[in-house]
């Protein structure tokens, strides 16, 4: 049976500018990844190397940056923080054979190469490409593009086209520049835009699951409660900005293709404020602040949303809190050990865990943002008290106890939190929550933070693990200290005293020390 040829999306551009030539280029920026090969055919003068300068610049980040004709050279090398270009002409090229000695082969393994007079070099063949055919448009100045991607390139170019349809109906931001940022550990993507002095965050989130099912044909998002698109953020946005707190307006929006335009909070976030010496405590001050605030705001049944339907909250229950603690023996277990964990260490651990959650089960409930720490907080000096802290990365957000945004803020995953801030914005909080509430809890309020603490601790081991098993992402493990020392001062809790024993019989001091080896972590658990 002769072998299917590989599936193709191909999307047409018509009559476009200069301008609008290196605003493509600029999106396509955000899309490139390492082992890609984008070839750009045309006649001379077709604007082949307008297109890979503009290309080049974006992914350099730096719109001025001396792009020379790889004419005579052949091959043009750049090094960016995300990846390695290399621009090649292949005009002069006196056979196929001299790829290999310009070593292309190399380069795909570290980086991206863009290749004018690609058609010189016919039998090159890689599995992610992208097609980009330059001809004369209606006028002199215009051209017309058609672009095709095979390989990842075919979702890549459809969500790129999707992309530009959407800014196409967001004026002003259709003819902005773009810029890539620098996303966070989900499937999110992120952009800045920029025309006239004025600046928006673009977010691209398609709807999809994460993961495979794993249990009763559901994905782990599904299970843990994880938003699947963009439509919870949307409506959690809405019901945080009517309470003052400072979440980002939207500007424009697209529920169906995943798609916002946001208010641009700028890069203060915290904890690159407390590396250029911004008080640490002054910002998490801002942030307790805040979740004061938010402790006393009901949950709504039910959030509208622009196409009429709603967004309802989901439970922070037993199921969710289980399903994320089974991350570290699912993951993290075996980046240590390089074996699933045996029935045993498993049963005990899910079972002292469920004593845990029946008890969490009778206490308050109320929001919780979920990822409330320093990545996803924006310093915002110019306004006032808590609306100084702005607030990211809402759209998991869930009911239930209170106590989990504090911990989450308090034992920050990427930024070391002293003991003694911890304790003191701690009492704080519960002195000012006592203070607004006298039914309010203090022991079970205690008892909450340091157990959800542990959960939440327990959570993020396995999910740096399984970022760097199955994602490759491995730079999440150089946190994995900082967490365990997190865990541990939950874990001084009396009333934790069983899970105490369980991490000390099977996960002791000295395991806690070893780093997961690199060598085991392509492997996925079974």
């Amino acid at each position: 049976m002769p072998p299917q040829a590989p599936m193709q999306y191909e999307w047409r551009v018509t009559d476009a500018d200069e301008p609008s030539l290196v605003r493509l280029a600029q999106r396509l920026a955000l899309k490139i990844a390492v082992g890609d090969v984008v070839a750009l055919y045309g006649d001379l003068g077709a604007g082949k190397t307008t297109f890979a300068r503009a290309l080049i610049r974006a992914v350099l980040g730096d719109p001025q940056a001396e792009i020379p004709s790889p004419t005579f050279s052949l091959v043009q090398t750049y090094v960016a923080e995300r990846l390695e270009l290399a621009h090649l002409d292949l005009y002069r090229l006196s056979g196929e054979d001299e790829l290999i000695e310009l070593g292309l082969d190399e380069q795909l393994s570290i980086g991206a190469a863009i290749i004018e007079w690609p058609e010189r070099a016919p039998g090159l063949r890689v599995p992610n490409r992208l097609d980009i055919h330059l001809s004369q448009g209606a006028e002199p100045d215009q051209r017309t593009l058609i672009l095709s991607g095979t390989g990842t390139w075919t979702a890549r170019l459809a969500r790129l086209a999707a992309m530009s349809d959407f800014l196409a109906q967001s004026p002003p931001w259709n003819c902005a520049e773009t810029s890539y940022l620098q996303g966070d550990a989900s499937a999110r993507a992120y952009a800045r835009l920029a025309r006239d002095g004025k600046t928006a965050i673009l977010m691209d989130q398609p709807r999809q699951p994460d993961g495979a099912p794993i249990r009763g044909g559901l994905p782990y998002s599904r299970i843990a409660q994880l938003a699947e698109d963009v439509r919870a953020f949307v409506a959690v946005a809405s019901a945080l900005k009517e309470t003052g707190l400072s979440a980002p307006e939207i500007y424009s929006i697209d529920l169906g293709r995943g798609f916002l335009a946001l208010e641009d909070f700028g890069d203060r976030v915290f904890g690159r404020e407390v590396a250029s010496g911004t008080s640490q405590e002054e910002l998490w001050r801002a942030a307790t602040d805040a979740l004061l605030v938010l402790s006393t705001l009901p949950v709504p049944e039910a959030i509208a949303l622009p196409d009429g339907t709603v967004h309802r909250i989901p439970a922070q229950d037993g199921t969710v809190l289980g399903i994320e603690v089974e991350l570290l023996p699912d993951w993290y277990w075996r980046a240590i050990h390089g074996a699933p964990i045996p029935a045993e260490p498993r049963q005990e651990f899910m079972a002292v865990w469920e004593g845990v959650f029946a008890r969490l089960a009778s206490e308050p409930k109320g929001w919780v943002l979920r990822d409330f720490h320093s990545p996803n907080l924006v310093w915002l000096p110019h306004r006032d008290s808590y609306r100084r802290a702005g607030l990211l990365d809402f759209q998991d957000a869930l009911v239930g106890s209170s106590a989990y945004d504090l911990v989450s803020l308090l034992q920050d995953a990427r930024v070391d939190v002293p003991a003694a801030l911890e304790d003191k914005l701690l009492t704080y909080y519960i002195r000012m929550r006592k203070a607004a509430d006298s039914t309010f809890d203090r022991e079970a309020f205690r008892f909450a933070y340091a157990a959800l603490g542990v959960q939440r601790n327990t959570k993020i081991l396995g999910i740096f693990a399984r970022l760097a098993m199955r994602d490759g992402k491995h730079t999440y493990l150089r946190h994995i200290p900082r967490i365990w020392s997190y865990v541990a001062r939950g874990l001084a809790h009396p009333e934790l005293a069983g899970l105490a024993r369980w991490f000390d019989r099977y996960l002791p001091a000295e395991v806690r020390l070893t780093p997961p080896d690199l060598s085991r972590l392509e492997a996925t658990p079974s």
